[in-house]
């Protein structure tokens, strides 16, 4: 559509242009009024003619008051011979300058010739521009099977520009992994001598955020090399053939700027098992695998080709993919801890002015299970709240802001909230902070809010205070019975439930089913796990787990998940019981000023529990 209306407009100006050289041709002395022979004659006659040129067919008139007249005549017909035919004597034409002038090459070419050739020359254009949409749409309909890749050419771009390690915070033994790569791709004959020979591919396996794309590019950085960056999605098409054309075309590229970096991001798009696909072997994806497979195995020993892609399904992904000699090697990236979290703040709060009080290590302490994606977008967040507010400086108030942000959603202040639902919230809030707080395993409460926020009608936050990478039953039993502290509370308050704890329910009943199918914790049931997940996805879910136990033991499974939900019911009820003081005055706090920090929550119930103490010692 674009090119159309650039088509249109050149087209439009062309014709302009020529309309007024036309015009300039026809009209060269545009300020002259036009006259006909009678009223040449009569001027004539009369005396008022100084002066008379001819130039071909125009007569130019000059008056004795130095006004100028235009007179047409007819083709051929001389001066002499016109006038007297309209009886102008010899007489009245002897006082007169009369000049022949022979017309100028230009105006006598463009007068005689653009009547003829404008409208071909129109057509010629139209005829042109026509021919160019047509040779652009079979040039993109040849270009259909080349590679898409984006190549970014290091050794042509601005070294402040580059991407190196230095800008990948964390992910220390990743780095460490890819070093090598780096050193293979800038002096390789040290390893050739020793008979080494140079990997050909590297899998970069983590989540979404973990900084696979960024890693990649920071290898090519560092080697100073071309990067061609592709996703495995854009191999696939319609047409069978076209993706394993464009992985020709790309590795053929590659060979052409070795030493050189291919990144291939989602690979899973196509790399996911061979035969599992409706069309068998002629299905398109696998026929581009096939090819992915045949060109990294093509790869002479001396190419500096390297191939990294990257995956947040390695479980997918086809055996052959993965055998030594096409991804020899596998670098796991995982959500970063609390010091490549501090680190990874520090890179992105380079630009970002931050005020003197702004603690990174305390962002870091409250983000645990962030990717740096999650706190890159964190730092983005607070900006936005500061700008909002007219700040110079973020502080400390708009990255906590951002932080329930990223994780639960904006605020909803906006949302008019009776003063029944407002209790029932404050309660329900109230139940789950009372209870981690009671028990030992939980981790410590940040903050407790009735205030709306994405979905949830009110929320209680708990960080842990160090990164935990295994979990036991006890902290399993302890977490199930905060998530369930809601549901209790309603129930002791107010006799009758409501379908605020649902999502409650639905996360104790999962983390239930899979302490006791998935992680062995059942006494009755013993040291195994039950079911096996089939990897048949539809909208992106895993529908249909493959059971590998009979009728029987699904009963006890049931049983089993009841029995650890009845009895974290049983335990949020005691402590609920026994600490409704406690409750009470966390629910008058959290009506009164809607959000109770960690510092004033914990001095509370300091003072709740000390006046327990002192009453237990009085009996």
């Amino acid at each position: 559509m674009k090119s159309i209306i650039k088509n249109f407009f050149i087209f439009f100006f062309i014709f302009i242009v020529i309309s007024a050289l036309f015009y300039s041709a026809a009209d060269e002395r545009g300020n002259t009024a036009p006259a006909d022979i009678g009223q040449l004659v009569e001027k004539i006659n009369g005396g008022e003619v100084a002066s008379i040129v001819v130039q071909g067919d125009i007569l130019n008139v000059e008056l004795k008051d130095a006004s100028m007249l235009t007179v047409k005549k007819e083709t051929g017909e001389s001066l002499s011979s016109l006038l007297s035919n309209f009886g102008v004597t010899p007489e009245k034409l002897a006082p007169l300058r009369i000049e022949v002038k022979d017309e100028s090459g230009l105006s006598f070419w463009l007068a005689t010739l653009l009547p003829f050739l404008l409208p071909l020359l129109l057509i010629g254009v139209f005829i042109y521009f026509m021919m160019r949409q047509i040779q652009g749409a079979n040039g993109r309909a040849m270009m259909f099977g080349q590679s898409q890749a984006r190549e970014f050419n290091n050794q042509n771009q601005d070294k402040k520009k580059r991407i190196t390690f230095k800008d990948v915070a964390g992910v220390k033994e990743a780095k460490e992994e890819l070093a090598e790569v780096v050193e293979f791709l800038t002096s390789p004959k040290k390893f050739l001598e020793l008979g080494a020979r140079i990997p050909k591919g590297v899998l970069l396996v983590g989540g979404p955020g973990t900084g696979k794309t960024l890693l990649a590019k920071a290898v090519a950085g560092e080697a100073d090399v071309p990067f061609f960056h592709i996703s495995g999605s854009e191999f696939v098409e319609m047409f069978v053939g076209v993706g394993a054309s464009r992985v020709r075309d790309l590795f053929k590229r590659a060979k052409k700027n070795s030493p050189c970096i291919v990144f291939i991001d989602e690979i899973d798009a196509v790399g996911r098992q061979r035969g599992a696909g409706l069309g068998g072997s002629h299905d398109e994806r696998e026929q581009t695998l096939n090819q992915i497979l045949v060109e990294m195995d093509g790869f002479e020993p001396t190419t500096n080709v390297i191939v990294i892609a990257a995956t947040n399904r390695p479980d997918v992904l086809d055996p052959a993919l993965l055998r030594p000699g096409r991804f020899d090697r596998r670098v796991v990236l995982d959500n970063p801890d609390l010091q490549d979290r501090i680190a990874i703040l520090k890179v992105h709060a380079t630009h970002k002015p931050l005020a003197k009080e702004v603690s990174l290590r305390r962002i870091a302490e409250r983000t645990p299970g962030f990717s740096g994606a999650d706190l890159a977008n964190l730092l983005n967040e607070a900006a936005i709240f500061a700008a909002r507010e007219n700040k110079k400086l973020i502080d400390m108030r708009h990255l906590f802001e951002s932080i329930e942000k990223v994780m639960l959603g904006p605020e909803r202040k906006s949302r008019i909230i009776s003063e029944t639902e407002q209790k029932i919230t404050a309660y329900h809030e109230a139940g789950h902070a009372l209870v981690a707080h009671v028990l030992p395993h939980v981790d410590p409460v940040q903050k407790i809010s009735i205030i709306s926020r994405g979905m949830a009608g009110g929320y209680m936050l708990k960080v842990p205070t160090e990164d935990k990478r295994m979990h036991s039953k006890t902290e399993f039993i302890e977490d199930m019975a905060v998530m369930l502290g809601g549901y209790v509370s309603e129930q002791e308050i107010f006799g009758d439930v409501t379908t605020g704890a649902t999502s409650d329910l639905s996360k104790a009943t999962e983390l239930a089913h899979d302490m006791v199918t998935t992680y062995g914790m059942s006494e009755h049931l013993g040291p195994r796990t039950f079911g096996s997940k089939d990897e048949l996805v539809f909208l992106g879910r895993e529908i249909r787990e493959q059971r590998d136990y009979s009728e029987k033991w699904a009963e006890k499974i049931d049983e089993e998940i009841m029995a650890y939900v009845n009895g974290a019911v049983a335990r949020a009820r005691d402590i609920i019981s026994q600490h409704k003081p406690a409750l009470e005055k966390i629910v008058a706090v959290l009506l009164e000023k809607e959000t109770i920090e960690k510092e004033e929550f914990e001095e509370m119930m300091n003072e709740v529990d000390a006046g327990e103490e002192e009453k237990d010692a009085g009996k």
